[in-house]
């Protein structure tokens, strides 16, 4: 057996012998299938222009937040690790880096980062392990810092022989309404690019009239798009046409990144009145909690319309620490997780579309207690809703366990989404696929030897929970 943790090829397996070697036979029916990432946050011009990777620190640290803000909890500045775009030397917040790199054991991130390392990179064990000693510190710190930068230099390490060499065959970016998709386009032309990147709908900065830009981006959203339909009227068919110029581009999902899962159905003249009323700059918070409730129901049926499936994410309490959202920006560690409502507040949307053919919503959460209790119940009657994978704070071994065994025996396999990367990480999504489909495995392989269900329906279940439920649930 080696010693390298990463290169372990029962890592995240049970370790009762019979049941890890269940799990085995399991995670080598899917270790090899294609990656399917309807969800995520990588840009599309990485691919479309090949964008090589300047250096490690901001390939793998400066934009994760999964990264920085425990590093930042250790008491080190933002700024020292080069976060919001902030200008700093890149090897000296590498050792920032390193130094922190024993606050990663046990974790999600430490895990994915190491699996990079050692897996893409070509990092030696020992020397990932190193990481953080008090002995020779900045020099191990160097060593891997070369170490990736000379992978980084090697022609062949770019975005698009990356994707192939990932195996990806669908990946799925987040845009803005207003968004040409001209990189994607392109990819979609080129016969040179064998996969699949196809754009992501998400109208939250002209649906939330709380956000800064919310008049400026909705008089622009008109100008563009409304047919010259004036008032909320051609609010909505702007909408409502950006949504068509997205599908006509490959879209196959519009997402909404609302901060609860609350949902209202107002008359048009009501909706109308708040409208104007956020144009005049005179909405209370409780108008802009009203406003886009009404618009998630707004969203719901353009999606009846149009085939775009739905996914809502909330439960985030965005920017929880303002001086830090001021000088670094948004996206920096500081949002925080809250408890959500879906039954009561998800329930007008579901009462005029929830059993609408085709209709699919894809509810995701970052409160796990919702789950059991909320998830998979309302996933259990309505044929629309499929319940998120594990998102965020979730998306680690134990959480996707506990999330498994929580809407299983409610909901059954067949009323999840499959696994959503939800990353602006590229080089972490291989082994974040890995690991869901490891976890798969060991929670499917205790059913079997627990004697709840046949190994050959397992064997069964978890090809259709890595590659057909994605594909199923997202239209792909």
């Amino acid at each position: 057996m080696t010693d390298s943790l990463a290169a372990n090829p029962d890592r995240l397996f049970p370790a009762d012998p019979g049941t890890r070697r269940i799990a085995r036979e399991l995670y080598a029916e899917v270790e090899h299938l294609p990656i399917l990432s309807p969800h995520g946050h990588v840009p599309a011009e990485w691919i479309a222009d090949d964008i090589p990777f300047t250096d490690p620190t901001s390939l793998l640290v400066s934009p994760d937040h999964y990264v920085t803000r425990l590093i930042h909890a250790s008491g080190v500045p933002l700024s020292e690790l080069g976060v919001g775009g902030v200008e700093v030397d890149s090897r000296a917040a590498w050792r920032r880096f390193a130094t922190a790199w024993p606050l990663f054991d046990g974790t999600a991130s430490g895990y994915w980062l190491r699996e990079e390392f050692e897996h893409l990179f070509g990092v030696p064990s020992e020397l990932v392990d190193a990481l953080g000693s008090s002995s020779g510190a900045a020099d191990t710190a160097d060593q891997v810092y070369d170490a990736i930068a000379t992978k980084l230099a090697e022609p062949g390490f770019r975005p698009r022989r990356l994707f192939e060499d990932f195996n990806i065959e669908v990946l799925a970016t987040t845009d803005d309404p207003l968004d040409t998709l001209e990189a994607h386009a392109r990819l979609a032309k080129d016969d040179s690019f064998a996969g699949r990147v196809i754009p992501t709908f998400r109208p939250d900065p002209y649906i939330n009239i709380a956000h800064p830009e919310w008049a400026a981006r909705v008089e622009r959203l008109a100008d563009e798009a409304s047919d010259g339909v004036p008032g909320y009227a051609g609010y909505l068919r702007a909408l409502e046409n950006r949504r068509r110029y997205f599908v006509e581009h490959g879209a196959v999902s519009a997402d909404h990144g609302v901060r609860t899962p609350l949902t209202l159905k107002l008359s048009e003249g009501e909706a109308e009145a708040l409208f104007e009323k956020a144009r005049r700059g005179e909405a209370t918070a409780a108008d802009r909690d009203a406003f886009e409730a009404h618009m998630m129901v707004e969203m719901a049926r353009m999606s009846v319309d149009d085939g775009l499936v739905m996914t809502i994410h909330p439960g985030s309490f965005r920017n929880h620490h303002a001086p830090t959202f001021a000088a670094h920006g948004a996206d920096t560690g500081h949002d925080i997780p809250f408890a959500v409502n879906y039954t009561e507040g998800i329930r007008p949307l579901l009462q005029e579309y929830g059993t609408e053919k085709d209709f699919h919503l894809v509810l995701f959460t970052l409160d796990e207690t919702v789950f059991s209790r909320e998830l998979a119940p309302l996933a259990g009657f309505y044929p629309s809703v499929y319940i998120g994978a594990p998102w965020w704070f979730l998306d680690a071994p134990d959480a996707m366990l506990r999330f498994r065994s929580a809407v299983t025996e409610t909901a059954g396999f067949s009323r999840s989404s499959g696994f959503i990367d939800d990353t602006r990480a590229y080089c972490s999504i291989p082994a974040r696929h890995d690991t869901s489909r490891r976890i798969e495995a060991s929670f499917l392989a205790r059913l079997v030897a627990e004697h709840r269900m046949a190994e050959a329906r397992a064997h069964e279940l978890i090809v259709d929970i890595v590659d057909a439920a994605p594909r199923r649930v997202f239209k792909l």
